[in-house]
């Protein structure tokens, strides 16, 4: 059962998600309003995903996503925002949201967004996904050096072409008939040979490799 952290100052927003995520077989170790309480929270209990609204009484949500991630690397996090704002969302995305979802969305593309983010992928409400994939390339114009990156298997690169094409891993797995979990595999192999922590990390990465086909 993944196990989800809610953290939103609103009382009436926080509980319905947390009740909607219980009846769909989430396990909803908390639900906060308060910045400083959800780091601590997050760093204790380590939960598998978690949501994060920016706007909160004691801090932004942008820190609590550098405190999670700090305590926890591995930890998805996905944002539930009011604001669909060009610079809230690069911010998060740059601290380490796996996604974007406004609040404006419906149950059933609220509880997708979960879902994708829960396997991996990088879920954001339409039109912000091209905003994202646009500031990594303005980003990747000037290369940065370094050491060599590690040597990625064939197969490796081929997944990573499509996730940085914004695919999901089911598309991914129909494109090459592959199955679901292997997908996710090479996706987590590839991640561990780079040292990234999460898919956007690895897309930014591969648009600096110039794997996403935007040269093309």
């Amino acid at each position: 059962m993944t196990r989800v952290l809610v953290v939103d100052d609103h009382p009436m927003w926080r509980d319905g998600v947390a009740r909607d995520l219980t009846e769909a077989g989430y396990q909803v170790i908390a639900a906060v309003g308060e910045a400083k309480q959800a780091v601590r929270v997050g760093a204790s209990l380590k939960p598998d995903v978690a949501l994060v609204d920016l706007q909160l009484p004691d801090g932004s949500g942008v820190d609590v996503i550098h405190g999670l991630l700090a305590a926890h690397p591995t930890m998805r996090i996905l944002v539930l925002s009011a604001s669909a704002e060009q610079q809230n969302v690069l911010e998060a995305v740059k601290a380490g949201a796996l996604g974007y979802l406004v609040k404006s969305a419906g149950r059933e593309e609220f509880m997708e967004a979960v879902r994708r983010t829960t396997e991996g992928d990088a879920v954001f409400t339409a039109g912000l996904a091209g905003l994202v994939l646009g500031e990594y390339r303005r980003l990747a114009a000037t290369p940065a050096s370094g050491p060599a990156a590690p040597q990625l298997t064939e197969r490796e690169t081929e997944v990573l072409r499509l996730v940085a094409k914004g695919m999901s891993y089911k598309q991914i797995a129909e494109r090459l008939v592959l199955s679901h979990r292997t997908v996710q595999n090479h996706v987590q192999n590839t991640l561990g040979k780079l040292q990234l922590h999460n898919r956007v990390e690895l897309v930014r990465y591969a648009i600096e490799q110039g794997l996403d086909g935007s040269e093309s």
